[in-house]
């Protein structure tokens, strides 16, 4: 049995090891952070550095200045008026003490500002640098790994940890910055008693313990709450957006979605509340621990100071350190523990960036064929979903020629949008191969092989983008292409719909954004069609996107499709057999299998599924 976690899956620490084990991903998140902006980081970092050493340099100073006004008022005979005192030089160094200690205020509040400053590009830099890296990998990735739910828990955990996480960044910076100025805390109490520091970070230790545990408790409960949070936010959408108003009104589902959104919400709450009440007990007992360990060293030294082995300078400089470095300790501790609790929400991140495609291109890919010669052939390919029991399709056996238009029929469910997944590579078989040009398309680049093809498929997106970027997508490397622009939307009939718009091919289209103007279902699909022809591409395949166009209009665009896929290889899916039988040949498909293939014609008199399915369809126009 592997230790490896599986896609989708993330390991929850159960032991306190385990949970600083996640510590491992500061390594490379601060690797993130350099990448985003090395001048930022540089800049950062010396910036804390300096600020590191202010607070024991002006404790050091403020004890300077007591020692010497406790000096100066033991003096017999001194300048009765503060500007003899000036006047008389007495008071020069105490001079010097004020202007250093106002120096170094002055200092700490402009870093102070600079670092606030240096921050917020910062994170900002890093928030947009992961989000690319994210879309990045996330584009390398197969179909299957979306289409599974658990893969998807994970995505929306690694995206919500670009920008959810960004305050990561500054809580290291602040944790070496705090480092730093402990070092030289401690090395003053050191100089005085070394066991102050033991007796310190004893009482510390539980409080430490404390925060470690219940951020290990609220990441689990986050964790496991990731389905149940897509749903709050997918419910949150369908109660308010233009896609779904229609038929929430219509069917009045306003109150079950309210209703199931509180449900949600409230069982939320309640595991927060129950975490955090916890927290706030044993919190409080661990800071009185911490509180009663301040205190016994503060009575040691002023113990010292009442027998004249401490000056006044010496307590004041003493207790104010103590007491910098408890809230100091404390807060680094505390902060050490909510790094390791980030750090286990940065494994959703870096686990999600070691997701790797299963569907790659080979080391040294076979140049494409262009144009195709002979054509594909399906040598007994079947395949399954991940997680499916049943066959997707199997045995599947026929050549599609180049040059040739080739119809799928069949029942839904059949195979018909599978057998297209497989041509285009989003998915490999499972057992048999599909050969192109005699050529295994395993042994072609996969971005060479999709961009051969065109294909638009019947749940097309409908980008709320203009009109023009809408058909662009189809080759977007030619988006400033207007004239091919205009050329594939005039193939695809989608020209009379987008001249109609208040600013044509500009026009936004979708609600989404302000100005936007929707399109029927008809009109959306005369746009994506044209993404069709937009490609260029040497396959062209129509999985029924015009579903949503009446008779004429789709018997419009087929016809069209049939001119300007002459001489292109294409694949044709409708259920209008008043469409499919344009194509050369018909393939028809039953559970998976190759039933029967042929001309309309010689379909027709051998009887069968097609025969059966073409007059129930003629018997409903008669």
């Amino acid at each position: 049995m592997t230790d490896t976690p599986q896609k989708g899956e993330v390991r929850l620490p159960k032991s306190l090891r385990g949970r600083f084990a996640a510590l491992r991903n500061v390594w490379p998140f601060l690797k993130l952070v350099w990448q985003a902006s090395p001048t930022l980081t540089l800049i950062a970092a010396l910036l804390r550095l300096i600020r590191a050493v202010l607070p024991v340099a002006a404790l050091w100073f403020g004890k300077l200045i007591i020692d010497e006004v406790v000096r100066l008022i033991g003096m017999e005979n001194g300048p009765d008026t503060m500007l003899n005192w000036w006047q008389a030089g007495y008071a020069d160094a105490l001079l010097l003490y004020l202007a250093a200690e106002f120096g170094l205020a002055i200092l700490s509040d402009v870093t102070g500002r600079l670092i606030g400053l240096t921050d917020s590009l910062l994170s900002e830099r890093l928030s947009v640098s992961s989000s690319i890296k994210l879309m990045e990998h996330a584009a390398t990735l197969d179909l299957e790994d979306f289409e599974d739910t658990e893969f998807q828990d994970q995505l929306d955990r690694a995206r919500r940890q670009t920008s959810g996480r960004m305050t990561l960044t500054g809580q290291l910076l602040n944790q070496m910055q705090d480092i730093i100025t402990v070092l030289t805390f401690a090395g003053g109490l050191v100089v005085y008693n070394p066991w102050l520091i033991v007796l310190l970070i004893l009482a510390l230790i539980p409080a430490f313990l404390g925060e470690t545990y219940f951020n290990a408790q609220t990441y689990s409960l986050d964790y496991q709450r990731t389905p149940a949070r897509r749903e709050l936010d997918y419910i949150r959408q369908t109660a308010a957006s233009v896609d779904t108003a229609k038929e929430v009104k219509i069917f009045g589902l306003s109150r079950f979605l309210i209703d199931r959104y509180r449900f949600l919400s409230e069982s939320f709450f309640k595991a927060n509340r129950r975490i955090a009440e916890q927290r706030a007990l044993w919190g409080g007992v661990f800071t009185t621990i911490g509180t009663v360990g301040y205190y016994l060293a503060y009575v040691w030294i002023i113990g010292r100071t009442l027998t004249g082995q401490l000056t006044i300078g010496d307590l004041t400089f003493l207790s104010a350190s103590f007491r910098r470095l408890r809230t100091l300790l404390e807060g680094l501790l505390t902060s050490f523990s909510t790094t390791a609790a980030q750090a286990l929400y940065l494994d959703d991140l870096f686990g999600f960036f070691k997701v790797a495609p299963e569907i790659a291109s080979p080391e040294n890919p076979v140049p494409l064929p262009v144009p195709i010669k002979s054509g594909f052939v399906f040598e007994d390919v079947g395949f399954r979903y991940p997680g499916a029991e049943k066959w997707a399709v199997r045995h599947l056996s026929f050549e599609l020629q180049a040059g040739e238009t080739l119809a799928l029929v069949g029942e839904n469910g059949a195979g018909k949008t599978t057998l297209v997944k497989l041509l285009a590579r989003l998915y490999d078989p499972d057992e048999g191969r599909i050969l192109l040009d005699g050529r295994d398309l395993r042994e072609f680049d996969i971005d060479e092989l999709r961009g051969a093809m065109g294909v638009i498929f019947q749940d097309f997106v409908r980008f709320n983008l203009s009109a023009s970027d809408n058909i662009a997508v189809g080759r977007i490397s030619e988006r400033d292409n207007r004239a091919r622009i205009e050329e594939a939307a005039a193939r695809s009939l989608a020209a009379q719909v987008i001249t109609g718009l208040p600013a044509g091919y500009d026009q936004m289209i979708g609600k989404r954004f302000r100005n936007g103007v929707e399109l029927s279902g008809g009109e959306w699909q005369k746009v994506a069609i044209a993404r069709a022809y937009m490609r260029g591409a040497e396959v062209l395949i129509l999985d029924e996107p015009t579903a949503a166009l009446d008779a004429r209009s789709e018997y419009e665009v087929f016809l069209r499709f049939k001119e300007l896929s002459e001489g292109k290889t294409a694949i044709l899916i409708s259920h209008r057999f008043s469409s499919v039988r344009m194509a050369d040949r018909i393939l028809v498909l039953a559970n998976g299998r190759v039933e029967a293939i042929g001309t309309h014609e010689e379909l027709l008199a051998a009887g069968g599924r097609y025969a059966e399915l073409f007059e129930l369809q003629a018997a409903g126009y008669r």
